[in-house]
Formats: structure tokens, C-alpha cells, sequence
């Protein structure tokens, strides 16, 4: 389970930035819990990545406001942007008892206030990303039952306190959303889900709410772009996000990492390149990374590889190291350089950890190279791979336009060029023609653990549900989740799940 939540939930986290002006009539009306000016500042420059601007702040307020519970959340909030961003484990390790103190301190305050549960839910959430990303998945997923136990109750105690609706929206959408195999779990955790649910009220609160509204709105689109699928308006609001806040780092990488995994790419790489830089903002290694992996789709393999090295070298953590070294490999090895290549694959076995699937893959990857698996052909599918995560369609379509199925050996390298084509038919709007490579595609890897195969199914549920053929998108999605230890199951059972659940299965 923990893959499964360290994508949803950090991804979701780390990119979420509020924007808009906090209204006075959206405080508390004690001054236990008090989003003073001072405290909204910060609040702002801590989503900006300006950190330390942030801390200033929050310690002015704390000299004449010492008992205010807000500055236990910003104090949080702080410190989980930082561990998220750097994954500086010696930080981890020494950060780490303040979540138990900051709990302590704020269950001290009035339980009267909705308040108390909600930062308490917030705190605790907040620690949970930054556990699964340092490997702690059993104390995570404790943080994350409690976070929903303390908000599920705040909603009785409290029905119309709108804000709790923000964090437990998202809980129930991800909890909804949950791919079958690990279901049993929420049930017997007494965890409730639904993704309809969690939609409606992240609505209300966006309807309702003066200083969560962003926040609200910002998750709603993230858990389309990674769980769900994206409307044309929320790519539109998207777009916008970081041309009206020029100064907000979060939000640039926020727009460009969404933009980048709806395969666009070259408007990702504009983002990047207009994102704020200078000592006001906490170091963002994977900026670098980021970059580098548009230039590997665009062919650019000395540029790109330049970039991994960047983030190689100044990078503190171990998510995405192994597939660097991997993207590494593959801009020497595209570029038709075999030592330059292997010198960078071995190294992939040797660093980082195998969390995120980048890195599942990497290694995977790794393994049947050296097993002598991997044959020059898949040069011609990678670069297809690569353009088309990238859209750039055109490129990808002619660099399959002399292929075959037949010219391939292997039958997955058959099974992956009828993906890779159909995939491209896709995205060009051809989805009729897409289709039977997508069926072809299914037929050559039944019974096999190939991710391509989940993948293509995947997608014709999808193709099926746009066509209101309801039936089919059924089994098409439960056929996506019978694909097994694939490299991508957690997020394909997942992405089928939700539409299942969409549909009302």
C-alpha cells in the first residue's frame, strides 16, 4: 500500500498552493486559533517556497502570540516542504519529534474549536507524506488513519465547519479510490471512501470557504491529473496559475509537473523556464530533473544529460536517483554510445531506493539488461516512448512509420509497438484507430505481468467510457486490473479503479 499512497498523497501534497487573499470572516473566533496577518503572510511565503521568509514571520508572531495553536500548523507546514523538497533524511530524523509535540501542544488547546481536530488532522497528514517518503510506511499509514478519524469526527461534532471538508474530501476520493487488492484493508481500518463524495465536498469548500477555497481547488485538480482525468477548464486554470502568481515557485512546479504528465510537455518546459530562482527560495533540485527528462523526450541526449548530472550532485535524497542514472543510460544509448552506456546503468543498481515506480522500473530495467533481455529494437520503441509521453506526436508517429509488429522479434516488443502506436493514435484524437492496437496489444500479453498490456486496457476503457458503451469500459477496466507485479500496477489499478467507481460499479 505504501507505493500506492506516497504517489497519490505526496504528489497531491507537495504540489498544493493556496493564492488568494485570507478574508477576516474566514478566522476563528478565538484567539487560540488566529490566521492573524502576520500568520497569513507566512502562510504564503511558506507555498511560495520562500521558507525562511515564512519562519521569520511565523517567530514575530510567536514573540506576542505565544499560545496561538496557527503557528504549531505553519511551524509544520514549513518543516513538511522542506522534507518533501530536499529529502535530507538527517533533517528527518532530527524534525521528527515535533510532530508528537506539536500534537501534544495543540490538543491542550479548546476541543470547543473545530479548529483544534483540524490542524491536529493537518499535522499528522502532513508527517505522514514525509514518512512514506523516508520509508516509514507503517507510522504513515497510522498518521493517516488518525488524520481521517480526527476529521471524520470534527464533520459529526461540527457539520458546518466547511474547512474540515478540504483534507477529508481528499481521504474519501483516495480512500474510494483504493484498487481492490488493498480495499479489505480500509474496511477493516473503518475507513470510508468515496470518490463522488470526496469531489462534492472539496466543491463546498471551494463554494464556501474564503481561505481554503485555493487550497480546495487545487487538490480537486490534482486528484483529476493523478487519480482521475483532467476537464478542459481545470487544464485552462492550470495554465493560468503561474502567470498571475510569477513569484510562487510551488505553483511552477506545480503547472509543469500536471502539464508534463498530460503530455505537454513544451508548455512545461516554458513554465520551468520562467520559474522564480535566488536565495529567497528553498534549493529544488528536482527542477533540474524535471527538465532534463523534457529534453530526453525531445532528443536533446547532451542537454539532457547534463541536467540528471545537476540533479544528481545536488540532490540530498534517494526517489528518482536510480532512474536518472536510467534516463542517463538511455541518452547515451539512443545516441548510439554502448560504453558511455552501461558505464551509466551500472550504476543504477548501487544508489537510491525503489519507492516510486520511476525507480521500479529503472531497476527492472537494469536487471533484464544484464540478463541479456533487452535487444536493440526497443532503441526504436523508447524513442516512441519517450515523444509521446513528451506529445510530441508527430515525431513519435514517424519514428514507428517504417515499423511493423512483424519486424519486431520479441513478442512483448510486439505487444509494446501496438501499444506505443495506439497510444499515439490517441492522443492525436484517432481513438478508432486506435483501438485495435490497443486489442492487439491485450491479445499478446495475456497471462503475462507486461505493464503495456494493463496499459492498453486501461485505455480502452476509457476510449469505451467516452463512447458511452458502459458495458465494455467495465471490462475493460477490471481487465487493467488483472494484469499482474507490473512495474505500474499500483497507478493503473488505481486510475481503473476510480473509473470503475465513476461509473458506479
Amino acid at each position: 500500500m505504501k507505493t500506492y499512497f506516497f504517489i497519490l498523497l505526496t504528489s497531491l501534497y507537495l504540489f498544493v498552493s493556496g493564492g488568494g487573499e485570507v478574508r477576516a470572516e474566514s478566522e476563528a473566533p478565538d484567539a487560540a486559533f488566529n490566521f492573524t496577518p502576520r500568520l497569513q503572510l507566512a502562510y504564503f511565503e511558506i507555498q511560495k517556497l520562500r521558507l525562511e521568509a515564512g519562519r521569520s514571520l511565523i517567530a514575530q508572531e510567536r514573540s506576542q502570540h505565544p499560545a496561538n495553536g496557527v503557528l504549531l500548523y505553519l511551524d509544520n507546514y514549513a518543516d513538511m516542504y522542506y522534507l518533501l523538497i530536499s529529502e535530507d533524511k538527517a533533517a528527518f530524523n532530527r524534525l521528527l519529534p515535533q510532530e508528537e509535540a506539536r500534537l501534544a501542544a495543540l490538543s491542550r488547546l479548546p476541543g470547543s474549536s473545530p479548529f483544534q481536530r483540524l490542524l491536529m488532522a493537518e499535522v499528522r497528514l502532513h508527517w505522514a507524506f514525509a514518512k512514506l517518503k523516508f520509508g516509514s510506511e507503517v507510522s504513515a499509514c497510522w498518521d493517516i488513519i488518525k488524520a481521517y478519524r480526527l476529521l471524520d469526527e470534527n464533520s459529526k461534532k461540527f457539520p458546518t465547519f466547511v474547512p474540515t471538508y478540504k483534507s477529508l474530501g481528499l481521504l474519501h476520493v483516495l480512500i474510494g479510490s483504493v484498487p481492490e487488492n488493498y480495499a479489505w484493508v480500509t474496511r477493516i481500518l473503518g475507513l470510508k471512501g468515496n470518490v463522488r463524495e470526496g469531489l462534492k465536498e472539496l466543491q463546498l469548500v471551494q463554494q464556501k470557504d474564503e481561505l481554503f477555497r485555493q487550497e480546495s481547488q487545487l487538490i480537486d485538480i490534482l486528484l483529476h491529473a493523478f487519480t482521475l482525468q483532467l476537464s478542459p477548464a481545470q487544464l485552462q486554470t492550470l495554465r493560468q496559475l503561474p502567470t498571475r502568481h510569477p513569484d510562487n515557485l510551488l505553483l511552477h512546479f506545480f503547472g509543469a509537473s500536471v502539464l508534463m504528465k498530460e503530455g505537454r510537455s513544451e508548455d512545461a518546459l516554458a513554465i520551468l523556464k520562467k520559474a522564480p530562482t535566488g536565495g529567497d527560495y528553498t534549493d529544488f533540485p528536482f527542477l533540474h530533473y524535471m527538465r532534463g527528462e523534457i529534453l530526453l523526450q525531445k532528443g536533446q541526449y547532451r542537454e539532457a544529460f547534463a541536467l540528471y548530472s545537476r540533479f544528481q550532485r545536488e540532490f540530498r535524497g534517494a526517489n528518482f536517483v536510480k532512474d536518472s542514472y536510467f534516463k542517463q543510460f538511455l541518452c547515451r544509448w539512443l545516441a548510439e554510445d554502448e560504453k558511455g552506456a552501461e558505464e551509466m546503468l551500472a550504476r543504477v543498481k548501487k544508489v537510491g531506493a525503489t519507492i516510486v515506480e520511476s525507480d521500479q522500473y529503472a531497476m527492472k530495467f537494469a536487471e533484464r539488461y544484464a540478463a541479456g533481455t533487452i535487444s536493440d529494437q526497443q532503441k526504436v520503441l523508447l524513442r516512441a516512448r519517450y515523444a509521446t509521453d513528451g506529445g510530441y506526436l508527430k515525431e513519435a508517429l514517424e519514428g514507428l512509420e517504417t515499423y511493423r509488429e512483424s519486424t519486431f522479434r520479441a513478442v512483448g516488443d510486439r505487444a509494446e509497438f501496438n501499444y506505443r502506436k495506439g497510444r499515439i493514435l490517441q492522443k492525436m484524437g484517432q481513438e478508432e484507430q486506435a483501438v485495435p492496437y490497443f486489442n492487439r496489444c491485450v491479445e499478446l500479453t495475456r497471462n503475462t505481468n507486461l505493464y503495456f498490456g494493463a496499459s492498453s486496457a486501461l485505455q480502452l476503457g476509457y476510449i469505451y467510457r467516452e463512447k458511452r458503451q458502459k458495458e465494455q469500459a467495465i471490462a475493460s477496466f477490471r481487465l487493467a486490473m488483472t494484469y499482474k507485479k507490473h512495474e505500474y500496477k499500483n497507478s493503473i489499478d488505481n486510475k481503473a479503479r476510480a473509473a470503475l467507481t465513476e461509473l458506479g460499479v
